[in-house]
């Protein structure tokens, strides 16, 4: 989606009137610090020190929270609260917000305000504490609702309708009330996302997750289950033929798909390198759909546009996160896509090409074979193996400068959940620069706060200390390289250094681009023998790391040689390669390396490369002449013909 799109909607959306009917809830932060806990005199019990508390509007509260942050008209407040400190501080929260809570009834008796009381312990949350789970709704609250909904449907340009909590729809007469306003105003839009009645009302707009789709289809799933896309498909087009009505159906990290009488539009979701909380991301998608909807926008454009706004909002820590316009307009800028997330997730889907270990993931890529005449190669992992084990010397540069002076004395579970953060951080980000994992690093330190603020080195600091380490092995290989102790067959994959020659025979034009330091890329080539190969340039990061990346590579190829993007070529076994590849429009091949015995497949390779967006899988070169033949259609066994 262009940035105009984005921009073109959010004008549309400045003029629309909303209304939002649903279980408000107020959710309430408390940061435990153990430091100023003390043993209470009076009973011997000990007492836990809150070091400070915030308050957000929850459930509903979170849904009028994104659609204040798209600064539509007008937003309405159809709800009930109990006559305490928690309804009280909603309301004046919604208030702050910029809603209109004339509808936002007190119901006195046998309700209390929907209250989720969430404790933060060194970073991480405690089991809840809840309010307002016995609240029973009367008649009359209920009939005060339906007017308001009523009123609601005359006045304003669409309805969202979130039922969340057990137990808050208490009243069958309620259900019934609904569905006449329903009928009545049919032409309107009243989006619906609810719980446990989404089968009880009728014309309405449709917005569920991918278990609740399949629960209306009549499957019966438990939440473990996986529900894989092609059933989704099925299932919401069975709905939007029944509703006539659009449906939209979030899938996760899998993104959005919308049904709506022009077919089905699939938006996979983006992939984010940081740590995620996706509490509330639905409560954005709606948001923002209703809001494009009401807006007259088309339902795939909607679902586009929901797809950027949760990107924002799951990023965002211990909080139910709102997306603003500079937030979606920022991060649709340049989106980083999952590809094939059900293939990436199951390797038993894996198609290979006959007498070959060559995974096609995308068989449409055989039509646009036969035509490269230039090839991007990544090095680390890819041709080389000087570096293999970088991420054992990262792994414990970032555990040491996380936890500083308490790496020693840390109790054992705090240390292994940093652990498990660091590698998931290392996982996600190979193959960028290291810069770029130094910014996460200084980030990471941040988070976990176990150094203090003026302690906390910069960016280049951390490189230096992770350079020492990895130079260190790196200087030994090239010691025994240079002395004969060993050559180069072993520190490079099988068959990369004839596949380079026979690309170069073919008159391929070869480029090396890599995120290590650009001198030490040149000097690594050179020590193996095959610099002089790439004769389109080597590349690698800048002391001035803005001038250089991967990305700019292969633009700068595509615009200098006036390419077509199947007349080019990306290898590399890191995702950003592989996705600035695709996203470039050239052929990405993935390279499932396995580089300890520069052979064979590494399967933890497998899914990031696919997510990344590789059209072809290979775990080395091993396989060369078949390759080849593939890449120039040299065969008729390779031919799409």
């Amino acid at each position: 989606m262009e940035q105009s799109q984005i921009t073109s909607i959010l004008e549309k959306i400045s003029s629309v009137r909303i209304a939002v009917y649903g279980d408000f809830c107020l959710d309430a932060y408390w940061v435990m610090d153990e430091r100023g806990s003390e043993t209470s005199i009076e009973t011997g019990l000990p007492a836990a020190a809150v070091s400070h508390d915030y308050y957000s509007p929850g459930g509903a509260g979170n849904v009028v929270a994104n659609l204040a942050a798209l600064c539509p008209a007008e937003i309405r407040v159809i709800g009930v609260i109990g006559e305490d400190m928690h309804g009280r501080e909603l309301a004046r929260q919604l208030q702050n917000l910029g809603a209109d809570t004339t509808s936002l009834f007190t119901q006195t008796e046998h309700f209390s305000t929907y209250s989720y009381l969430k404790r933060l312990d060194s970073g991480e949350e405690q089991p809840r504490i809840d309010f307002g789970v016995y609240s029973k709704r009367s008649i009359e609250t209920d009939h005060l609702l339906l007017a308001a909904m009523e009123d609601a449907l005359r006045a304003c340009d669409a309805l969202i309708f979130n039922q969340q909590i057990t137990g808050s729809i208490n009243n069958e007469s309620f259900i019934e009330g609904a569905n006449r306003l329903f009928d009545k105003y049919r032409h309107k839009i009243v989006m619906m996302d609810s719980r446990h009645f989404n089968a009880r009302f009728r014309n309405t707009f449709l917005k569920v997750n991918d278990h609740e789709i399949a629960a209306l289809a009549g499957v019966v799933t438990s939440p473990a289950d996986h529900i894989p896309l092609s059933d989704v498909l099925v299932y919401g087009k069975q709905m939007q033929n029944h509703t006539q009505k659009p449906v939209f159906v979030t899938c996760g990290e899998r993104g959005i798909i919308a049904f709506d009488n022009l077919g089905q539009h699939t938006l996979p979701g983006l992939q984010l390198k940081g740590k995620l909380d996706t509490v509330g991301a639905g409560d954005t998608a709606i948001s923002a759909i209703t809001l494009c909807m009401a807006a007259q926008v088309p339902a795939a454009e909607a679902a586009e546009f929901a797809n950027f706004a949760a990107a924002v909002t799951v990023q965002k820590l211990f909080t139910t996160g709102t997306a603003n316009a500079g937030e979606i307009l920022h991060i649709s800028r340049e989106p980083d896509y999952i590809y094939q997330a059900d293939l990436a997730a199951n390797d038993r889907a894996a198609v290979f090409m006959p007498g070959t270990e060559f995974e096609l993931c995308v068989p449409e890529v055989l039509g646009r074979l036969g035509h490269i005449r230039h090839a991007v190669f990544d090095h680390d992992g890819t041709i080389s193996t000087f570096r293999q084990g970088w991420e054992e010397i990262m792994e414990p540069v970032m555990m040491r400068s996380i936890l500083g002076a308490h790496y020693e004395t840390v109790d054992a579970a705090a240390f292994h959940k940093v652990r498990h953060r660091v590698k998931e951080f290392i996982h996600a980000t190979t193959g960028i620069q290291t810069i770029y994992q130094m910014e996460g690093l200084v980030e990471l330190v941040r988070e976990f706060g176990f150094v203090p603020e003026n302690e906390i080195l910069d960016k280049f600091r951390y490189k230096e200390l992770y350079n020492e380490g990895l130079m260190e092995m790196v200087n030994l290989r090239i010691a025994k390289l240079n002395s004969g102790q060993l050559g180069q067959e072993d520190f490079t994959l099988k068959g990369a250094v004839a596949f380079l020659q026979e690309l170069k025979s073919r008159g391929v034009t070869l480029y090396l681009a890599s995120g290590t330091d650009e001198e030490d890329v040149r000097r690594e080539a050179s020590a193996l023998g095959y610099a002089h190969l790439f004769d389109g340039g080597i590349y690698g990061a800048l002391r001035d790391y803005t001038k250089f990346s991967k990305k700019m590579i292969i633009e700068k190829i595509i615009r200098e040689h006036n390419l077509h993007g199947r007349e080019l070529a990306v290898f590399g076994d890191g995702p950003d390669e592989i996705r600035e590849g695709r996203r470039a429009g050239g052929i990405s091949i993935g390279i499932t390396s396995n580089e300890v015995q520069r052979f064979g497949h590494n399967p933890a390779k497998r899914p990031r490369l696919i997510k990344a967006g590789a059209h072809l899988l290979i775990p080395d070169f091993s396989q060369y002449h078949s390759l080849l033949h593939m890449l120039f259609q040299e065969s008729k066994n390779f031919t799409t013909a």
